[in-house]
């Protein structure tokens, strides 16, 4: 893996990084499962304090933690599979069986034989009477939907099979859950790397006059561009890309406005600050980015000043709010704090930033949403972890005295919180981008 992924990063230096083909894809994606599961595993069970782990579906309805255990070979479960994972900490082992007709890649070993055991959750109930665990978690959860997987068919029959000694043992795997979905390894971050670059690479692409001629050019133009472009690299986007206008002589619309992605198409023109919210997705990672451009009227050669100053102040925003990322703060702590400093400093701000990696929006501390800047109840109480990555998403509105109006200044980058602290795994937009579009 680690030559697979050197190789990738020499390649990376050139434009878009060259996209690795399918079968180097699966060697990653494979190479990166065993480390998680042999390395990283059994530390996320002892945190969580659970010694055998249950993961349950049945094909074409896949618990999302599945979904991220599969190997690279397999798109989907088959038939019912049922995953266990059981943790000896005494012995520092972890076993990875598949109580399924097949191994699970190479990483997951079958272990049932339907010919000498035809019921499937007798299978099970043996390997758990076999291993005595002191707890059974299986993925339920009231606040995270990615931790609560279990579809209630497949719960009821567990319960049955299980004797009351062991079912008196269940208890929910939402914070293992919540940890396999949200930590990422060090081979996990290198790639990372690459996926950010990707990305604003195709959004100066998108922001040049390659893509946007005056006079010609619409923003879903642009969105469909961008939706090929990622095509033609044979990468995939996991939402559809916007792109979106404020211009001087048009109110600045509601959030409610903005986040039903309501805006209709418009004819990009000089004087236009262009905004997009873009991701993409490869080898099981995804980001999710929002930058801005100004159009330049024909005598301009440059951005106003008005609205680099107001772009400044989006850039504050984002340094208060991860100033006050510590490990163990709450979401809601963290947005709270971020917010009420913010403010004291005279900014107008919203922030609605969410845990990215395997999901666009994944597990982990939600800090605010949109139409809840007085904090999330459940996912916004979870604490902030170490090796854990966030869209930081945010806003600040900012009046603009030559257009007699206020505009929304709306950022989202990837950043990564470690041991050492926040960073931004790319870098950040620090200044709009120009177009000087072409006359047709």
């Amino acid at each position: 893996m680690k030559q697979v992924l050197f190789l990738f990063l020499i390649i990376s230096a050139s434009m878009y990084s060259q996209i690795l083909s399918e079968k180097e894809r699966a060697i990653v994606k494979d190479e990166i499962l065993a480390e998680r599961f042999n390395e990283l595993l059994p530390q996320l069970m002892d945190r969580a304090a659970i010694d055998m782990w249950l993961v349950i579906s049945r094909e074409y309805n896949e618990d999302p933690v599945m979904r991220t255990m599969l190997p690279a070979t397999w798109l989907n479960a088959r038939r019912r599979t049922i995953l266990v994972f059981y943790r000896n900490k005494e012995q520092n082992t972890i076993e990875k069986l598949a109580v399924a007709r097949y191994d699970v890649g190479k990483n997951i070993v079958s272990a049932w034989n339907k010919e000498e055991q035809p019921n499937q959750w007798e299978a099970l109930v043996t390997i758990i009477k076999e291993r005595n665990p002191s707890k059974i978690g299986i993925n339920i959860s009231d606040d995270f939907g990615i931790a609560d997987g279990l579809v209630q068919t497949d719960y009821k029959e567990l319960k049955e099979a299980l004797p009351l000694e062991y079912e008196n043992k269940l208890v929910s795997a939402e914070k293992l859950a919540i940890a396999w979905i949200e930590t990422r390894t060090e081979q996990e971050m290198k790639l990372y790397e690459i996926l950010v670059k990707i990305t604003h690479e195709i959004i100066d692409e998108a922001f040049s006059e390659k893509v946007i001629v005056h006079g010609t050019t619409t923003t879903e133009d642009v969105v469909w561009w961008m939706r090929q472009k990622v095509t033609d690299l044979g990468l995939e986007t996991w939402f559809h890309p916007t792109i979106d206008v404020q211009r001087n002589n048009e109110e600045l619309k509601s959030h409610i406005y903005s986040f039903s992605k309501g805006e209709k198409e418009k004819l990009i023109i000089p004087g236009d600050l262009l905004h997009c919210d873009f991701g993409i997705t490869y080898i099981g990672l995804n980001t999710d980015c929002q930058q801005h451009s100004y159009v330049l009227k024909r005598e301009e050669d440059s951005v106003p000043s008005y609205l680099s100053n107001a772009f400044k102040k989006g850039n504050r925003v984002q340094d208060i709010f991860t100033s006050n990322f510590e490990k163990g703060k709450t979401g809601n702590q963290i947005l709270l704090k971020s917010l009420k400093e913010a403010k004291n400093e005279g900014l107008q701000p919203s922030i609605y930033t969410h845990p990215l990696g395997v999901y666009g929006h994944s597990a982990g501390p939600t800090i605010g949403m949109w139409d809840s800047q007085g904090g999330v109840p459940g996912t916004g109480d979870y604490p902030l972890y170490f090796n854990t990555v966030y869209a930081i998403e945010l806003n600040t509105t900012v009046t603009i005295q030559p257009w007699n109006k206020n505009i929304r200044i709306m950022l989202e980058e990837d950043g990564f919180y470690g041991e050492e602290g926040f960073r931004y795994i790319r870098g950040r937009q620090e200044k709009i981008k120009i177009v000087n579009p072409k006359t047709k």
